[in-house]
């Protein structure tokens, strides 16, 4: 059995390879609570990023994601997982940094195209 600290992998990674064959998706991680309820940042559709092996996984949660008004960006494999973690690590390290008071738990990432 894999261990669950596997270094270079994600969270995702390592439950995907304890439920061999299932449909492991990684997404919605990379939002706090505020504007995931809201649905928006900087007045604009929440993006809500997706990661999965499993393309008919992505797109079920796609269409969720689309359904409740966000804006889903499918980035791909769930090795991608691993940027998703670390996306939200840097959101909530810049959080809580004095530096940056100005900051609250409402921000969230967004592509601007």
């Amino acid at each position: 059995m894999p261990s669950l600290s596997n270094p270079g992998t994600s969270a995702a990674e390592d439950i995907a390879a304890l439920l061999p064959g299932a449909a492991v998706v990684k997404a919605f991680n990379t939002t706090f609570a505020g504007p995931l309820t809201a649905g928006t940042t900087g007045g604009l559709p929440l993006d809500v990023f997706i990661a999965s092996d499993s393309e008919k996984a992505r797109d079920e949660v796609a269409a969720f994601a689309a359904a409740a008004g966000l804006r889903p960006l499918q980035v791909g494999g769930l090795h991608h997982a691993r940027e998703l973690e670390g996306f939200q690590l840097l959101v909530m390290a810049l959080q809580a940094n004095p530096a940056y008071a100005t900051f609250n738990w409402s921000t969230g990432l967004k592509i601007i195209e």
